[in-house]
């Protein structure tokens, strides 16, 4: 990222456990707490200032209600290009997965049906497939109340009303031409989806192309969703191309 300061390896450091944190909690981030849960191996008051340092660089903001500081959209798009390891499922989380939509392999409608299903149970999240034919799938909607930035009902309201809008999702999906990404904020086409991040991989068969993926809370849980988006976007290109 262009705009992004030049970060000194303490400040990556304090950056990253309070992103970490945040995504955990979802609540603004303390110096004691970084102190306390974190080997930082810096005082409380060097973790303070260094926290003031982020803020200052549009990294961290400050709510009214705490003392603590949670990351801006730029800190969480600098966490996902620069800092995030994903992890690797398990051989049993795959074949898990792959159980439960192996019984579906060969009829298009319902592989991605049963794949978007098995996507929002294994991350407990909105699962969203759109296919260039114009069929949107969606599942895990209740997930997104678990999320205490969707007790703003203008937010979950705008969110679900795109699951009625094809158009948006394929929209989103023909600007970016990435075979996987992750959309944050005003990625996601205008300031309603502000606070929410996509995570999503494309799929192209002879029979059918789109994109599964996974939408919440900008600080959904990378390092878990983003190797079930990829493995069930591979299954999808596996089962699908093999017809």
């Amino acid at each position: 990222m262009d705009n992004i300061p030049n970060l000194t390896d303490r400040q990556i450091q304090i950056l990253k456990a309070i992103i970490e944190e945040y995504i955990a909690t979802a609540e603004p981030v303390g110096s004691e707490t970084l102190d306390k849960k974190y080997s930082l191996g810096v005082s409380p008051a060097t973790i303070r200032n260094e926290m003031v340092r982020l803020t200052d660089m549009g990294l961290l903001h400050q709510s009214h209600t705490s003392a603590g500081r949670a990351p801006t959209p730029v800190a969480m798009r600098y966490y996902v290009d620069h800092l995030m390891k994903p992890k690797d499922m398990s051989v049993a989380e795959e074949v898990a997965v792959k159980e439960k939509i192996w019984d579906y392999r060969q009829e298009v409608d319902k592989l991605l049906r049963e794949a978007t299903k098995a996507l929002a149970d294994r991350t407990k999240s909105l699962a969203i497939t759109a296919t260039k034919d114009g069929d949107l799938y969606y599942a895990g909607t209740a997930h997104i109340l678990d999320s205490p930035e969707f007790f703003d009902y203008e937010l979950t309201h705008d969110l679900l009303g795109t699951l009625d809008q094809f158009d948006y999702w394929w929209k989103l999906l023909e600007t970016h031409t990435d075979p996987f990404a992750i959309l944050l904020g005003e990625e996601l086409g205008g300031r309603s989806l502000s606070q929410c991040g996509y995570i999503y991989t494309k799929f192209t068969t002879p029979h059918v192309s789109g994109a599964i993926g996974v939408v919440g809370p900008s600080r959904l849980n990378y390092t878990h969703i983003i190797p079930v988006v990829r493995y069930l976007g591979g299954l999808i290109d596996e089962f699908a191309g093999s017809w």
